[in-house]
């Protein structure tokens, strides 16, 4: 199938794009990699009247390296995350994710603020960047506002920008050097979507023990270790109540995210 028809235009700054959101009302787009929204434009499931594209905009492609912290800009691509262009120590790991994401084509276009803006429940960068903390940095025409990612996606594809915002970039906070992440993605094959996702970040320099659980039928599932276990393991009835009270019924889907769950938060145990 084809898009149905819309306007395009490539904007210079985050301010322009944000009052052409603000002008069109609901009506616009903003696109970058295109690896999520060009298909639901060529199926129909999005028909915007105008399409803007904001490659062009060199702040939205920065990387800040900052003490206890790493902004990433909404239009860096997964593959300058493969390919270790994150400054500083402490988020090494992330690399490794990155290069479990889809296809190498894919991860050459495909942006790390453009997986957080679909939303899907099945995205790595959602998950993962979920456990660790990750606060998103938005921008309207008149103000900025901070969102802990947990709270940006509110629930599957859905997301808590307004119509005249755009998701401007993302603070990564570092582990410390007794920081680990563990992270385990169940598929079919290589590249394929998730049918069960766990992330963990254990770093008690940080905080209590996070715990991120992906594709599920909405919004990632983040609790401490507290509310399924402790330092001696997870405890599965706690777990299952986890899952009943999200909506995860199917015994088979709960037996393959205990599993990834449970092999992430040993990763995160590990010396």
């Amino acid at each position: 199938m084809k898009p149905a028809s819309f306007d395009f235009v490539r904007t210079s700054s985050v301010v322009e794009t944000t009052r052409l959101l603000e002008a069109n009302k609901g009506a616009a787009r903003v696109i970058a990699g295109a690896q999520s929204l060009g298909p639901m434009l060529n199926l129909r499931l999005s028909q915007p009247r105008l399409l803007i594209d904001i490659t062009g905009i060199p702040e939205l492609t920065r990387l800040e390296d900052e003490r206890d912290a790493v902004t990433v800009g909404a239009c860096v691509t997964t593959a300058n995350i493969e390919d270790g262009r994150l400054p500083g120590d402490g988020l090494g790991v992330l690399a490794n994710v990155a290069s479990g994401i889809a296809y190498r084509a894919v991860r050459n276009r495909g942006t790390v603020g453009g997986s957080l803006c679909h939303a899907d429940p099945s995205a790595d960068w959602l998950t993962v960047l979920s456990a660790i903390g990750a606060e998103c940095l938005l921008r309207g025409p008149e103000k900025q506002r901070r969102v802990p990612l947990e709270r940006f996606v509110t629930g599957a594809y859905q997301t808590a920008l307004a119509e005249d915002e755009i998701l401007e970039a993302v603070r990564l906070p570092r582990l410390s050097k007794k920081g680990r992440i563990g992270y385990v993605k169940i598929c079919r094959k290589v590249g394929e979507f998730a049918l069960a996702m766990a992330a963990v970040r254990r770093d008690p320099e940080r905080g209590p023990v996070r715990l991120a659980i992906g594709a599920t039928n909405g919004a990632p599932i983040v609790v401490t270790a507290d509310a399924v276990g402790g330092d001696g393991g997870l405890n599965e009835a706690a777990v299952n109540e986890l899952f009943a009270q999200h909506g995860i019924n199917d015994r088979i889907s709960r037996r393959q995210q205990f599993a990834a769950l449970s092999r992430a938060y040993e990763q995160a145990a590990a010396p």
